[in-house]
């Protein structure tokens, strides 16, 4: 039994944490020039407040305090800006010392070694992730790259309408299938080989849950990160389940590597693909495992999701599917399918694949970026390291800006040069300034491509009997936006 004087000392060490919480609410207090937000809680700060969907209430705030708000989630000061002007200040004005990140704590690699191997987590966008960024623009996603690419694209959507028609009159969850496409699409470029099955998971040895597991376990809501004294604990045990989802995934990936060093030392390599690129440029497997785990995980879930969200809003919404067959089978007339070339010149289908990312934009806080410097924003303070969200959900929902926010109105693009390249703050589902998706140029291929050929080739109907208006629609909020129930649906052939 602990003696008295035991349990005198004790106390002082349960108290730590609140005793450097109340300092640093202290030294925070000095700055007197914070953005609004509600009134903080002690200790927690703002974090029941934040709720099940953030994007909602954060949009929410914006309309009671202003279009640039603070708030407290545990230590951690948190800015998030909802207007197209504080969009701009964010990432144009003061893109440079706003543009850094928190590593969340569940990620296992320590920051040095994230900012030499890294393009999501690099701290703070020094020169090894500036190489990085330029090796991707270039040798991936350059005009030129994905136009020597289309026949592999096109091929892996063909490979999907095939699949698709074998299954006629059969319920397909069409996230999955998509999600098994794009990412066959994205590793054909990386390793020249297919990672998914359509049919059987047990097939690629759940490649495809590894790669969503990495992404969910990276976003979700971590203690750790709210209360950084807490960090080596790992409270909810996400460290621990991240390192053996990267563990599993490495693993997968690590023969591939071994071959292809083998053929290369044997002088029988003849694959052109990004590994070539790498090994060329002497990467190690470690930073190879990790460019390629970001890119498969990032590109894959946030193309199914801008699918599944516009083939979802085109079958509600029957004039729009309507308008979209009809420019197919006026452009594809001398056609047996969608060509990515003539998919450029489709208007309407182009203004689709805008509408769905504006109501339902992949990331609608983008992910999070961190002050290196303390700046001013609006005559308000940002002070070092808080970390800041633009929501441009909430942007895109406004209704001072959109007519109708709330409805999938195609037309709206007809008239508009407006796009989705960082140059207009009102439209910025991919972000801007140096922490733009990388991949832009890639989805913006590849969403028209699937969706066109989901659209041509099949009519579609709901398991049930049900009828369109019976679709739901409900969000589920994560790094990516997706749908709370799958899009499940009966393909019927057309001729």
């Amino acid at each position: 039994m602990a003696q008295p004087f035991e349990i005198l000392f004790l106390v002082p060490l349960f108290l730590l944490p609140l005793i450097i919480f109340i300092f640093k609410i202290f030294k925070s207090s000095k700055i007197t020039q914070l953005p609004p937000g509600p009134t903080p809680w002690p200790v927690i700060g703002n974090i029941f407040h934040i709720g099940k969907m953030p994007h909602i209430t954060l949009t929410n705030f914006a309309k009671t305090y202003g279009p640039i708000i603070s708030l407290k989630i545990g230590t951690k000061c948190l800015v998030v800006g909802s207007s197209p002007s504080v969009a701009k200040e964010i990432l144009k004005t003061h893109d440079r010392i706003l543009s850094a990140r928190h590593v969340p704590n569940a990620v296992p690699s320590k920051g040095s070694d994230l900012d030499t191997t890294s393009l999501g987590w690099n701290s703070g966008g020094n020169s090894r992730w500036r190489y990085l960024r330029t090796l991707c623009k270039t040798e991936l996603f350059s005009a030129i790259v994905l136009e020597s690419q289309a026949c592999l694209r096109e091929k892996k959507v063909m490979e999907l309408v095939e699949f698709l028609r074998s299954k006629e009159g059969e319920v397909v969850n069409i996230g999955e299938l998509v999600f098994a496409t794009v990412l066959n699409m994205l590793s054909n470029v990386l390793i020249s080989k297919d990672m998914a099955n359509f049919d059987n998971e047990t097939e690629d040895g759940g490649l495809k849950s590894l790669v969503r597991g990495i992404v969910e376990l990276a976003a979700a809501p971590n203690i750790s990160d709210f209360y950084p004294i807490f960090g080596k604990l790992d409270i909810q045990g996400l460290r621990k389940k991240y390192i053996h989802v990267v563990t599993q995934f490495c693993s997968k990936l690590e023969p591939t590597l071994e071959e292809r060093r083998n053929s290369r030392e044997n002088g029988s390599s003849n694959q052109q693909d990004f590994l070539e690129t790498l090994l060329d440029n002497n990467f190690t497997n470690d930073r190879i495992h990790q460019l390629f785990m970001e890119l498969l995980s990032a590109g894959s879930d946030t193309t199914t999701s801008t699918i599944e969200w516009a083939l979802a809003e085109l079958i509600k919404n029957v004039e729009s599917m309507k308008k979209v067959r009809e420019e197919l089978e006026i452009e594809l007339s001398d056609s047996d399918y969608p060509k990515e070339s003539q998919l450029l010149q489709m208007s309407y289908v182009q203004a689709c694949v805008k509408e769905t990312l504006r109501l339902h934009p992949p990331a609608p806080l983008l992910l999070p970026h961190r002050a290196t410097e303390t700046c001013q924003i609006m005559s308000y303070t940002i002070p070092k390291d808080a970390q800041i969200m633009v929501s441009v959900w909430a942007i895109t929902r406004d209704p001072s800006i959109w007519e109708e926010p709330e409805m999938f109105r195609p037309q709206r693009f007809l008239s508009s040069d407006m796009d989705f390249k960082g140059n207009d703050f009102e439209f910025l589902p991919f972000g801007a300034g140096r922490r733009i998706c990388p991949g832009l140029p890639m989805a913006a291929i590849e969403v028209p491509l699937v969706l066109a050929s989901l659209v041509h080739f099949f009519d579609w109907e709901l398991p049930h009997g049900k009828c369109t208006a019976e679709l739901d629609m409900t969000e589920k909020f994560g790094v990516t936006l997706q749908k709370k129930e799958p899009l499940l649906l009966i393909p019927k052939a057309r001729k």
